[in-house]
């Protein structure tokens, strides 16, 4: 009953944390802002769902699960990469149309 709770507690703060990077990625108004919301808080949503499963399936009797641990360090090594790489096209093409006396888009 301990482990149903903690995989439901689990659950939820993961659900909330993913729900809250999505209401951040619709609302902010320009791409730099918007890159927190998928990039810091649905991550943490995503660590809190993979913490869940990972204590939920250890607890069935298999053993420990290991397939979690390696989609969390699959997800901890590529969402910052690709945050970075997204900020830095943005601001070079920010760049770009202000060298071209373009107004930012």
């Amino acid at each position: 009953m301990i482990v149903d709770a903690v995989v439901s507690i689990l659950v939820l703060v993961g659900a909330v944390f993913a729900l809250l990077g999505s209401i951040g990625l619709a609302r902010f108004p320009d791409l730099l802002t918007r890159l927190h919301g998928p990039s810091k808080a649905t991550t943490l949503g995503i660590g809190g769902l993979l913490l869940a499963s990972i204590v939920f399936f250890s607890n069935r009797g298999d053993g420990v699960s290991l397939h979690e641990l390696l989609i969390t360090l699959f997800v901890a090594i590529t969402t910052p990469v690709s945050a970075q790489l997204i900020a830095m096209a943005a601001r070079r093409r920010q760049a770009d149309r202000a060298n071209d006396g373009l107004p930012p888009p």
